[in-house]
């Protein structure tokens, strides 16, 4: 998602600076502009006056329980287990739905690419060089102790988050300088020049935690003490590595508001974890969880004919995604020597034959992914545009030249499995990069045995495994695929401890600085990152950059289609495959609005965790159908 991980310098020089900012902030604002809501590009589609937003049901009523499991993850969350209610530090496994005990600023409106409206904060004031963004909160606002929350539990979360948070937290805030209460109801934030667009956004997405609560307690440890929130739920009953049940606030402070009005329907939000999908798919059946979204094509295809399904009790539908569908593949690890040389990655791409894998394992249910951008306009398509080639030709020499022409996409297989050009193809550029064969076995230059470990943790992914690691035996390498746990996995994954391992993460629909955390320099060398690749391109760190500074949709749109050209260049990952629906699959116990929004706002973005509700009546009906 992202994952995976969304992820002491303040100290006492935030306390030394602090007095001479807040000169700076009073007298830069004077003639800022107030506002009751931000968006990349400044466009929004609500009001000021709005009662809430067009997609939810307002009527919707409260009560009764959802239950899933984890679908995302971020930060150092996992699918599989829990053993810690901190998900915004490094250490630990953070709990899935965490993010529901605690409050923001604002929050993401889901039928606009990337605007966010009022929630803790009334309203913002920005500076005219939008340098600064004053927010001012609302007095309603309250932590679950009936504290209320003032800008200097605000500034002291943003400041903490960036000094302690998450390293992916920390990357993504990388252009943040700090954060002021100005007095008890303001907050100053103050952002760095030529600070990415999304900054501003992500920062005010953060949680907000209460300053006196953490006074007596460490920030930065894992713990199962219940931390103190102030969201529309609070941590209810749960079982380390089993479930945890998040309780609707009876009487929230910020139900009423227009931005929450029609969420959080539900008394009861619960997570079930599971190590096995095939054990997870069993207890949807036997309904030890209501809702599920389904992401192996062969338990769509051949297991949901279960008895519920049949009449009636349980629904299956696939709902269209119409956000970038995002990057899957075998990311390669170029921070070991064998893969540095990009015609031995080109030869792992060509060892993966996506057609067979596609007909056989996985009933034709996919399409091939070229492109982190995929299903979006943001990819790029056909010869480089003049804007472009702009954009390009500084790193002409630098970068190859296929750049300037059409954008690479993975060779398309004759189906067999086996295909023999690909497998020629692959084997003239491994000698080419002087990884030859030397009784019956591929040697790197520097005479070793050329060996690759595939590292994963879900057993369920052996059968997309197997034929890859035959086809690259055929090609003389040693290939072997290693599950481990979840916790050995994550552990291995953010100390970069890997030849070769899958990964799917979803670009914004407005990328902008999380492009540094995925493909950056920086990143590369930064723990737990989402640059698994350990890219380290002086290009692509432009073009990043000139994604950040693109001041209209048009501009952000061209540099996205540069930096694809350069990154599908690059051939850090064999592209595997993508979905143009969401597999969903539930206890017919739900309802939900007539029109979904088209951008995320949960999970699926169906938006079943926070804006379906329970419908007693169907519940009711059910019951009496049970067999």
């Amino acid at each position: 998602m992202a994952q995976f991980s969304r992820r002491h310098v303040l100290g006492l020089g935030a306390g030394a600076l602090s007095v001479l900012r807040f000169g700076s902030v009073r007298a830069t604002e004077e003639n800022g502009a107030e506002v009751h809501g931000i968006s990349a590009f400044d466009d929004l589609k609500y009001p000021a006056d709005f009662r809430n937003f067009d997609y939810v049901n307002v009527a919707a009523p409260k009560g009764g329980m959802f239950s899933t499991i984890p679908s995302t993850r971020a930060y150092n969350q996992s699918y599989q287990t829990f053993n810690s209610l901190n998900a915004f530090i490094l250490k630990g496994e953070g709990a899935q739905g965490m993010d529901l005990t605690f409050s923001a600023l604002m929050v993401r409106a889901g039928d606009e690419p990337d605007a966010m409206y009022g929630l803790v904060a009334k309203s913002v004031r920005i500076s005219p060089d939008k340098l600064i963004y004053r927010f001012t909160l609302r007095p309603e606002a309250k932590f679950h102790d009936g504290a209320k929350i003032s800008a200097h539990d605000v500034a002291w979360s943003i400041n903490t988050l960036k000094a302690k948070g998450h390293p992916l937290i920390q990357v993504q805030m990388r252009d943040v300088k700090g954060a002021e209460a100005v007095d008890d109801t303001t907050v100053a934030v103050t952002f760095a020049e030529k600070r990415a667009r999304d900054v501003p956004l992500y920062v005010a997405s953060l949680p907000i935690f209460s300053k006196k609560y953490y006074e007596t307690r460490p920030f930065d440890e894992s713990t199962l003490d219940t931390p103190l929130g102030s969201g529309p739920y609070k941590v209810g009953k749960f079982e380390v590595n089993r479930f945890i049940e998040y309780e609707r606030v009876k009487d929230w402070w910020g139900a009423n508001l227009p931005v929450s009005r029609g969420h959080y329907n539900y008394d009861v939000v619960r997570y079930e974890f599971y190590r096995d999908r095939d054990v997870a798919f069993e207890g949807f059946t036997g309904k030890n969880y209501l809702f599920r979204e389904e992401f192996t094509a062969r338990i769509w295809a051949t297991r949901y004919d279960f008895p519920a399904i049949k009449d009636g009790r349980v629904k299956r539908e696939q709902v269209p995604d119409e956000r970038p569908s995002g990057a899957q593949g075998w990311f390669i690890n170029t921070r070991r020597d064998k893969f540095r040389d990009p015609r031995v990655r080109e030869a792992l791409i060509n060892a993966f034959d996506f057609e067979w894998t596609n007909k056989t394992i996985m009933y034709d249910a996919y399409a091939r992914t070229h492109s982190p951008f995929q299903n979006s306009d943001m990819m790029a398509m056909g010869p480089p545009s003049p804007d472009e080639l702009k954009l390009l030709e500084p790193f002409r020499g630098q970068v190859p030249n296929e750049v300037f022409g059409q954008p690479y996409a993975p060779p398309v297989s004759d189906g067999s499995g086996q295909d023999r050009s690909m497998l020629r193809k692959a084997q003239q550029l491994l000698n080419e990069a002087g990884f030859v064969i030397k009784d019956g076995k591929r040697m790197t230059p520097s005479g070793e045995v050329f060996r690759i470990e595939f590292l994963y943790e879900e057993p369920s992914l052996n059968p997309h495994h197997a034929p890859y690691i035959k086809n690259l035996g055929t090609l003389g390498i040693e290939a072997s695929p290693r599950v481990v746990d979840a916790v050995q996995y994550r552990a291995r994954v953010e100390d970069f401890d890997f030849d070769m391992t899958i990964t799917r993460f979803s670009m914004s629909t407005t990328p902008g600085d999380s492009m540094r955390a995925y493909f950056s320099s920086h990143a590369a060398k930064t723990k737990g990152s989402y640059n698994l690749a350990g890219i380290e391109s002086p290009a692509i760190d432009a073009l990043i950059e000139k994604m950040i500074a693109a001041e209209s949709r048009a501009e952000l749109t061209v540099a996205c289609h540069a930096f694809d050209r350069v990154f599908r260049a690059g051939r850090y990952w064999v592209p595997q495959w993508y979905n143009k629906t969401h597999r969903l699959a539930y206890w017919d116990i739900f309802d939900r609005p007539k029109n979904l929004p088209r951008y995320q706002i949960d999970a699926s973005g169906s938006g079943e965790r926070v804006i379906w509700w329970y419908d007693a009546a169907k519940a009711g009906k059910l019951e009496q159908a049970k067999p």
